[in-house]
């Protein structure tokens, strides 16, 4: 007996073939398995690319998940092998980048929620903390957003002067400073406040506002601005 060695999705039945449906029923109409499974075009051995989906799925638990994963971590989970994990890390990628892209044609930025909506396809899922800046000009038009730092945020790690030297290359007159809590907390630490309080003078100098601190952690986000935490609010 000749066993096939690839499953591919035109040998499913009609109603399993997520390509059909989607031109049939629109793409929206198809689960975040189908959606997968056609980036996938083939599965391995024995196992149709739709069931690969189901398995990767179940096994990683979320799309979130799966986005916070390196291309060698994802490519381990059901053998889907490196091929298939960068290619599904890249479509994931896209739609990020395609959702900063949305809020940055707003060109203003005159709140924490856009503030938050900016800064989350950049920072929410990623398994690291990550200290960064939006930095604005003087109708808080959006200039540029740049990560400065990886790891632990506190005032040992992060230099304030990195802000500073970014405000001075982008012509900034106004910045958003952000990290994320990879544990999912969005309460700020002693570190948090006192990183947030060092920057505000030094920008100060400047003669450049401090529009505001934001955390973000799982689906949420705190804003210093928000809470009336900025030192210079108290």
């Amino acid at each position: 007996m000749n066993e096939r060695l690839f499953v591919g999705i035109k040998e499913l039945p009609m109603y399993e073939r997520p390509r059909e449906r989607a031109i049939e029923s629109g793409i929206s109409a198809l689960s975040n398995y189908e959606l997968i499974a056609i980036l996938f075009r083939t599965g391995i051995k024995g196992v149709s690319g739709v069931d690969l989906a189901k398995s990767l799925l179940k096994e990683a638990g979320s799309l979130r998940n799966i986005a916070s994963k390196s291309p060698k971590e994802l490519a381990r989970i059901c053998n889907i092998g490196m091929v298939r994990a960068i290619t599904l890390l890249s479509a994931i990628e896209l739609s990020k980048r395609f959702s900063f892209e949305d809020i940055k044609e707003l060109e203003k930025i005159d709140g924490a929620e856009e503030a938050y909506q900016f800064l989350k396809p950049r920072l929410r899922d990623l398994p690291y903390e990550v200290f960064g800046a939006i930095f604005l000009n003087q109708k808080h038009g959006v200039i540029s957003f740049n990560e400065l730092f990886r790891g632990t945020v506190n005032l040992s790690a992060v230099h304030p002067r990195e802000v500073i030297r970014e405000v001075l290359k982008e012509n900034a007159t106004a910045v958003i400073i952000a990290h994320n809590h990879p544990s999912g907390s969005v309460t700020p630490s002693a570190e948090d406040k006192a990183l947030t309080e060092r920057i505000e003078i030094l920008l100060n100098h400047l003669e450049v506002k401090l529009l505001d601190h934001i955390i973000i952690g799982g689906n949420s986000y705190l804003s210093f601005a928000k809470e009336g935490m900025l030192p210079s609010k108290k």
